[in-house]
């Protein structure tokens, strides 16, 4: 356990934050093997049936770790302000809840999946491997949400570096049993289901197993169950905020998606390869505004107005470091990055996707300072205005999803995001300025 209210916020903030980077890191690494292994072997029709339910597999798991990341920020609030048994009691209703809506959600998508099939455009010659992939992966969830609530458990009193552990052992046995289970077994995409779902599981078994020997102030008795209920509502506040607000960002890349499914294997292809290679370049915006929720709920709890402050301002900086190098490596090595990822030569593909990276990255600034200012809020109980803004961008996704991209095409898709984050940002920074005010003087 370890406490984020000392010391120099800025070196607290770094040291919590590597071993998010390294873990997202790695799970980023899995993603692009996971990729390169179904694109080589399958070949690019198979890497298409992927691409064309990612995103509605992210909008699943990234619901789910919405809930458990705001669960816990109401465990770390109570750690910052040294009530162990409130912690307790929140880490009990953290696991009833993730539990309950983990097996909710799976129930719903394996009912719902024909339907939202049918309505993300998938070509039917694409159809069977896309519902076989999200079948397991929708079947899994629970897995990797119990994966997620022990990880944000453990980060929410400091440890940021035993999930990376669990991860990093995950990440392996994922790339082992993708590859055996494709190149070996012949299960098709299946295989890369399975891999996931299965390496999930292991990693959560281990990391529970540590976490009781390890901590026996975490240790749960059947009262912190009961007395867990009052701080059912705050938790499912916090947690359907944050859940919604990254679930307005992933249903609006969903309805771009059922554009792009009619653009031709080749743009699906270019756009699962560029969102690869965002997701990279994007990996400190999350890193530190999960770093974020943590510091700014646990200062919130210490009533450390001033050290939140001074760790969003110091985190800006350095997040604005990384942007302008990024902008530098997009202009000048997207076509390399692109033929890495994918494994293909295809001229369309390479331009496609390059195209969209130099046009994303020149406003990568923007999308820092809503991803860090959104996490802040929610650690310091802003749960409304993140909600706000991540609404306009899911307005404004499906806008272009409706009449930019039918009219001028796939360029529509790639100038929707800039424009997203330009007008979701103004929001949160009148928001944050209202916060400096109020707890400031």
């Amino acid at each position: 356990m370890r406490s984020l209210t000392k010391g120099s916020p800025l070196k607290v903030i770094l040291l919590f934050a590597v071993p998010l980077f390294i873990g997202q890191l790695f799970q980023l690494f899995y993603s692009l093997v996971d990729t390169r292994i179904v694109g080589s072997i399958l070949g690019d029709s198979a890497l298409a049936a992927v691409g064309s339910t990612t995103s509605l597999c992210d909008l699943l798991n990234n619901l789910l770790n919405g809930f458990t990341n705001g669960f816990a920020i109401i465990i770390a609030t109570n750690f910052g302000a040294g009530n162990e048994r409130l912690m307790k009691n929140a880490i009990a209703g953290t696991v009833i809840l993730t539990i309950s809506i983990a097996v909710s959600i799976s129930v719903i998508g394996t009912v719902a999946m024909p339907a939202v099939l049918s309505l993300l455009n998938v070509s039917p010659e694409l159809y069977n491997d896309c519902a076989s992939y999200l079948r397991i992966i929708t079947a899994g969830l629970l897995a990797g949400a119990l994966y997620n609530m022990l990880a944000s458990i453990l980060r929410a009193i400091g440890d940021s570096f035993t999930p990376l552990i669990f991860l990093v052992i995950s990440t392996v046995l994922n790339v082992i049993l993708d590859y055996s289970f494709i190149r070996f077994l012949n299960t098709g995409v299946a295989g890369a289901a399975f891999a996931t779902v299965l390496s999930q599981l292991v990693s959560a078994v281990l990391c529970f197993i540590y976490m009781y020997k390890k901590y026996p102030k975490l240790h749960l008795s059947k009262d912190n169950f009961a007395q867990s209920k009052p701080l059912f509502g705050k938790m499912l506040s916090t947690g359907a905020s944050m859940s919604f607000m990254i679930s307005f960002v992933h249903i609006g890349t969903v309805a771009l998606q059922t554009s792009i499914n009619t653009f031709g294997t080749n743009i699906i292809v270019a756009h699962t390869a560029a969102r690869k290679a965002t997701s990279i370049f994007m990996l400190p915006f999350s890193v530190f505004g999960t770093t974020l929720a943590t510091y700014c709920s646990q200062n919130y709890g210490a009533r450390e107005y001033n050290r939140i402050k001074t760790g969003i301002k110091d985190t800006v900086l350095v997040t604005f470091v990384w942007c302008t190098g990024v902008i530098i490596i997009a202009n000048v090595l997207s076509p390399v990055i692109i033929k890495a990822i994918t494994a293909t030569s295809e001229p369309e593909v390479i331009q496609t996707a390059t195209t969209y990276l130099r046009i994303n990255t020149a406003l990568y600034y923007v999308p820092a300072v809503i991803c860090l200012f959104r996490q802040s809020m929610q650690g310091f109980g802003d749960n409304i205005t993140p909600l706000i803004s991540s609404s306009m961008e899911l307005i404004v996704k499906v806008l272009v999803a409706v009449l930019l991209a039918p009219a001028i095409g796939y360029t529509g898709i790639m100038i929707s995001e800039p424009i997203a984050w330009v007008i979701m940002v103004i929001p949160l920074c009148l928001s944050m300025k209202n916060f400096f005010k109020k707890y400031i003087h």
